[in-house]
């Protein structure tokens, strides 16, 4: 053996440990969100419900799956504490979510939840429910996460944005055997999408991986843009492209006939991986093994109790819970878990009971 030989050989015999390491910590770290979540670690205590109040709900976009869920699960808790709720949706436009936010505030609630989107984009309305002393909380309507956000919010509500990426790009990386070529997918209207792609992107190439691309393309106009978005990149990055991560999983509900158009299985490179929501299509897909692999979701229902919760200590004038909701890794091995037979996220924690007993006054 030549010396350059010899030294080439005894650099690589000195990378596998690291790289075994980086593949352990990277398991570890999946498998620590992919496990059953059963016990309850949010409040205890905290203000009785005041029935008969108006909330109304100003939902981004009620096509996407985690507005919709997050909604959903505001009326399951807004019943519960004898709230009336009226729901009006952005469907996915600043226009839209203008007029609606206008709509809302005629109505002179006694709160305001917003719903999935970039909570700046409205200001001027948010200034307007501040002088009108309206208490509003958000889910996913900032780049900060917790108690007072900024403009005029009590509490933006959201797992761990940045954990929710890392664990995705770690399990592309441990897919991928820790070669992965990703397509990261974005959309720049949002402060908090962008600082989820950038974590995505630093955590591949940290791990070194390769990010192919780094697309920003707006959520509102997936239906159009991700079928022939798909064919482009196949037909740019072939088989280098083994996984494609998002920053939810709306981008996913498009990319499938595209894949199956160009002969690509339905398990087949690239796999879809989502940083966020899991959706009831998400769920579908998973379970069915039809273009994609995992979504990391966020307990959409309980979010939607927490909104309620948040709310009503806001109204009270009490501080916020502090609560941060679990995530969870979910693939078809362990889809079942967790509520996952509901197509959902709704972790098996007692939430629905600790709530209902803080908003009774017991």
């Amino acid at each position: 053996m030549n010396r350059r030989s010899f030294l080439l050989s005894s650099v690589s015999l000195l990378a596998l440990p690291a790289f075994a390491d980086a593949i352990a910590d990277a398991q570890a770290n999946v498998d620590k969100y992919a496990s059953p979540a059963t016990a309850w670690d949010g409040p205890t205590t905290g203000p009785k419900a005041e029935s008969g109040k108006l909330v109304v709900v100003l939902a981004g976009d009620m096509k996407n799956g985690g507005h919709l869920g997050v909604t959903n699960g505001v009326q399951e808790a807004a019943a519960k504490a004898g709230w009336d709720v009226r729901v009006l949706d952005g469907a996915g436009s600043v226009q839209s979510r203008t007029a609606a936010f206008g709509q809302g505030l005629a109505l002179q609630p006694a709160g305001i939840i917003i719903v999935g989107f970039d909570s700046v984009e409205q200001q001027a309305a948010l200034d307007q429910a501040v002088a009108a002393k309206i208490p509003m909380v958000g889910w996913h309507s900032g780049a900060v996460i917790g108690a007072n956000p900024g403009g005029g919010l009590s509490v933006n509500v959201s797992t761990d944005a940045m954990q929710v990426s890392q664990v995705a790009a770690e399990w592309a990386y441990i897919d991928a055997a820790g070669k992965p070529g990703v397509v990261i997918f974005t959309d720049s209207t949002y402060a908090i999408a962008i600082a989820k792609a950038d974590k995505i992107k630093a955590t591949i190439e940290a791990l070194g991986g390769t990010v192919l691309e780094y697309v920003d393309t707006p959520i509102a106009e997936t239906s159009q843009r991700m079928p022939s978005l798909t064919t482009a990149l196949l037909q740019k990055y072939g088989a280098s492209w083994t996984h494609a991560l998002a920053i939810n999983d709306i981008y996913f509900d498009f990319m499938g006939p595209a894949l199956a158009a160009a002969g690509i299985a339905g398990d087949g490179a690239p796999k879809a991986v989502a940083a966020g929501d899991g959706s009831e299509g998400a769920y579908q897909r998973i379970r069915a093994g039809q273009y994609q692999a995992v979504t990391v979701a966020e307990p959409l229902n309980l979010q939607g109790w927490q909104l309620v919760d948040e709310l009503n200590r806001a109204m009270a004038g009490e501080a916020a819970s502090g609560y941060m909701s679990p995530l969870h890794v979910v693939t078809k091995a362990n889809i079942d878990f967790d509520g996952g037979d509901k197509n959902m996220f709704d972790p098996g924690n007692g939430y629905r009971e600790a709530y209902a007993q803080i908003w009774s006054g017991m």
